[in-house]
């Protein structure tokens, strides 16, 4: 019964809230290119739905790419952070400062740097979803069973066995929780790259549209947006059903002793 209301409850309030804005604005008689219609920017995107998924395919591409980039340092930078305790010390600030830097100023200097193909994008990308999943992993690692750590140890273990059987295992269940905070950025942060340098993606294609005055087609790539973030959000955790079964049994256990 609670599982259910957690999928209708948002369903719900999001038609009450569509049918709000469609009632709103039939009654204010407000101007398409001020507001359109919910019906209006459903029925411009579907018309218009070859180039958007074109574009949407773009973006996806742009997306993967960047955030591949982005679990790939992440991990490199939380194992060596997790072997080495001089390399966590003086990677962490560094980290923090990163995430200080303002994406609108740095993505303009990645395609000066880089050119306007693929890879100032995925740096982009990288840039906004890495830091989350740095911390998940470092602060998965650093929870690891001391006892379980020592066990290993007096049975001869080396330190990377001991990463592997006890420390890797432990910083899973905080990756995904990190992998989800960092995937509904990965898509965002693609559309943002594009702005500043693309010749497909939504965030090409929302800027042409605002030019045009086309609201109705800007939301429909908005509508679009949200949907392939919230897919994203959603694969995680059947992600994580098939990775770490044993943690959502734990986590029902506990819920239920609750």
């Amino acid at each position: 019964m609670r599982s259910g209301s957690r999928v209708w409850a948002p369903l719900v309030f999001l038609a009450v809230a569509l049918v709000v804005w469609e009632a709103a604005v039939r009654v204010t008689e407000v101007r398409p290119q001020v507001l359109p219609a919910p019906s209006r920017v459903a029925s411009m995107g579907w018309e218009h739905r070859a180039t958007i998924l074109d574009h949407t395919l773009a973006t996806l591409g742009v997306t993967a790419a960047g955030f591949g980039l982005s679990l790939l340092c992440a991990w490199v930078l939380a194992i060596l952070a997790d072997f080495f305790p001089t390399v966590r010390r003086g990677l962490m600030p560094l980290l923090v400062a990163s995430q200080t830097i303002p994406v609108i100023a740095i993505a303009p200097l990645m395609v000066i740097w880089f050119g306007f193909g693929l890879w100032p994008k995925m740096l982009v990308v990288a840039l906004v979803t890495f830091f989350p999943i740095v911390v998940g992993l470092v602060e998965g690692f650093a929870s690891a069973d001391g006892q379980a750590s020592g066990l290993l140890r007096s049975m001869g273990a080396g330190k990377v066995r001991g990463f592997l059987l006890v420390r890797l295992p432990s910083a899973l269940p905080g990756f995904f929780t990190s992998l989800r905070i960092g995937i509904t950025y990965a898509v965002t942060g693609a559309i943002f790259a594009e702005y500043v340098g693309a010749q497909q993606g939504l965030g090409i294609y929302m800027s042409v549209q605002k030019n045009a005055f086309r609201t109705d087609l800007v939301l429909a790539a908005v509508a679009i947006t949200a949907l392939v973030s919230v897919a994203l959000y959603l694969s995680t955790h059947l992600l994580e059903r098939l990775v770490i079964p044993w943690h959502l049994e734990q986590r029902k256990a506990t819920a239920n002793d609750a």
